[in-house]
């Protein structure tokens, strides 16, 4: 009797199910890999960050991963409280209030930022002062940002953590094999339930990163034609 087929004597699919789920984790993963690296590029080029842009790893398993795309965010929020700080030491209380003010027009919100990015950066383009609303204003950094960091290092902790990413062409055997390198066998169901729920709440917080990201770099496109 195979090692899968001892671990889930009641439900055959379940082998399919877990291949599955380790794939669509992947995916998402490296959908997110992309749009991290699209914000980087449009923070560098635009605000002056020096921000270095990331590649999944093959080699290396989900926790590894998980731990290069959180480093790259928490550096993103740290560039963007320096950038907010900046603006708050050289801007009138008024002024820096204006900049989150919904009520304020968003035209001359921008104007203020652009004002600040010009001495900040000595030069600044008319796309500075967009982004830079753009990303003050959502909730890019103050909500699916910090979600996201949460979720990947839960994801890193977890059962399927210590799993290379690509062991997936290597069969549910060895996947199972890995697996119960971690958990005793009857721990094992209730490990990929709560990975199930991690994933679940990974892809949606995911939707709304990716989903945010666009919306900058479309405004940026706008901006340059």
């Amino acid at each position: 009797m195979a090692l899968s087929d001892l671990l889930y004597p009641d439900n055959p699919k379940r082998k399919e199910e877990l291949i599955h789920l380790h794939q669509e984790l992947l995916n998402c993963m490296s959908t997110n890999f992309h749009a991290t690296n699209e914000l980087v590029r449009v923070l560098n080029e635009h605000l002056g960050c020096t921000i270095n842009h990331i590649q999944m790893r093959e080699s290396s398993t989900v926790k590894e991963n998980c731990d290069i795309i959180i480093q790259v965010m928490n550096e993103i929020q740290h560039q963007v409280e320096k950038i907010d700080n900046d603006m708050k030491e050289k801007l009138e209380p008024v002024l820096y209030q204006k900049l989150y003010d919904i009520k304020e027009p968003e035209l001359e919100k921008i104007a203020i930022a652009q004002r600040v990015f010009s001495i900040i950066l000595g030069e600044a383009t008319s796309t500075a002062g967009v982004v830079a609303i753009k990303l003050f204003g959502s909730n890019l950094l103050t909500l699916t940002l910090g979600k996201l960091i949460s979720l990947l290092a839960q994801i890193g902790a977890s059962v399927l953590g210590g799993i290379s990413i690509t062991i997936i062409g290597l069969g549910i055997e060895m996947i199972l094999h890995a697996i119960l390198g971690a958990v005793e066998r009857n721990q094992l169901l209730t490990a990929v339930r709560s990975y199930e729920k991690h994933l679940a709440e990974f892809k949606a917080a995911s939707e709304k990163y990716q989903s945010a990201i666009r919306e900058v770099t479309s405004l940026v496109r706008q901006q340059v034609q």
